[in-house]
């Protein structure tokens, strides 16, 4: 290979797979699995869309155009970018306090926050400090990730149980309303989610096969379709219609009083949007054999984060759940990723009218089945027992996560991991 083609393959990294797609073989395989991604991503983009306090469309938005610019212009090759659990809930979490959720400042906002953390990775990438995220100590993000998984299952006890309640709640404010409450339950409600989590749990094992997210929303569209027949009275909230397929023109609002409220907003997604991104991308590459260069899934991210702001997306991150379903799939060459993203635009004209149908309890069933995947057990033991300090960082990341708002908890677990390790010396 000639120097001139390294250096341009260096800026246009497609180059490097692209040529691998005059194989059929490949070719059919990527194709295949950029389908079964995009089944995937129509039930979890909306309930990710719900956690970010964005209407349901907003999360299959960031599943298109960012999908496919991180694609082009990132490093890994069987990583998908797009709406991921933790990012959504950051976002709520950032810009609840500055408009109601779902309202169009707050859309407006959410935009402009993507837009902030492409230029902010851009930046990083482009000053060569990509590695930098490395640097993050494992166990704060573990730490923090579980913290998150229980804040996801708090956002949405409201619609697991058909209560009407105010948002901002805190996690014990929250507990202390349920059991006042419980009376109060909607039954049905309670019946579709839980229903939704059962059907989830028999169809995992044959998620390769059928993903069983899809079958969990299918499962409680069917439950609650059959308790309105039963009795009108019996009837759930639902997601209500989708628009059309084709995400709308955005633009960021550029005003300095909106830059300087998102300063920090921003700069704490970047830091986790980056993290997230670049441990995906390093352990999918661990798993295959190959090389990951943390820089350039840098830039690629930051692209594909400033191009979202102009087509609909909230920030976007690699998503572990479709990566993992991705490589399960079978995908070889990030072309499954755009495929990914065509298929979606597909399925989407032909299912949006149908999304009226589907109850808010079954979203919320599935967002409760991504807390608890997000809980990963296997590592926290892990931690606990190989070293006292990394334990200690974690826990306080979790508690943090739970007590202040989230956009202080990472730097604040940062701190305690920092503060440990010099104690220790």
């Amino acid at each position: 290979m000639t120097t001139e083609r390294r250096a341009l393959e260096r800026y246009l990294p497609f180059l490097a797979w692209w040529p691998l797609l005059r194989d059929r073989a490949t070719l059919r395989a990527d194709l295949m699995a950029g389908l079964t991604g995009a089944i995937v991503v129509l039930p979890q983009g909306v309930a990710f869309a719900t956690l970010a306090g964005m209407p349901p469309q907003y999360g299959l938005y960031s599943a298109m155009v960012p999908c496919v610019i991180a694609a082009l212009f990132g490093a890994s090759r069987l990583m998908v970018t797009g709406p991921a659990n933790a990012i959504s809930l950051t976002v709520l979490a950032l810009i609840a306090p500055m408009a109601a959720p779902g309202s169009p400042a707050y859309v407006q906002l959410v935009i402009t926050l993507a837009f902030m953390v492409g230029v902010w990775q851009l930046a990083i990438g482009i000053l060569g400090l990509g590695r930098a995220v490395d640097r993050i100590p494992h166990s704060v993000i573990v730490g923090f990730t579980a913290g998150a998984a229980v804040l996801i299952a708090d956002s949405q006890l409201p619609n697991l149980f058909g209560f009407e309640w105010p948002r901002g709640l805190s996690v014990w404010q929250t507990l202390v309303r349920l059991v006042e409450d419980a009376a109060l339950i909607h039954w049905p409600t309670a019946l579709v989610a839980f229903g939704t989590v059962a059907a989830c749990l028999l169809a995992r094992p044959w998620n390769s096969r059928v993903p069983y997210m899809l079958v969990g929303v299918l499962a409680g569209g069917a439950i609650a379709a059959v308790l309105k027949a039963i009795s009108p009275g019996n009837a759930v909230k639902a997601v209500g219609a989708l628009p059309g397929a084709i995400p709308p023109l955005s633009a960021p609002t550029l005003s300095f009083d909106a830059l300087r409220m998102l300063l920090v907003p921003s700069l704490v997604m970047t830091l986790l949007a980056l993290a997230e991104a670049v441990s995906i991308a390093r352990a999918i590459a661990v798993r295959s054999g190959s090389r990951v260069e943390g820089n350039r899934e840098v830039l690629g991210q930051g692209l594909a984060n400033v191009a979202g702001a102009f087509f609909s997306s909230y920030p976007a991150s690699g998503s572990f759940n479709r990566s993992a379903v991705n490589v399960a799939a079978g995908a070889r060459t990030p072309m499954s990723a755009i495929a990914a993203a065509s298929f979606l635009v597909l399925l989407l004209a032909f299912v949006a009218p149908l999304s009226r149908y589907l109850p808010l309890a079954a979203v919320a069933g599935i967002l409760l089945m991504v807390a608890v995947g997000l809980i990963d057990l296997h590592e926290i033991r892990r931690i606990v027992r190989h070293d006292r300090r990394d334990a200690a960082a974690m826990a306080a990341t979790f508690v943090l996560v739970l007590t202040i708002p989230l956009e202080w908890a990472v730097l604040g677990g940062i701190a305690v991991h920092v503060a440990l390790a010099r104690l220790a010396r």
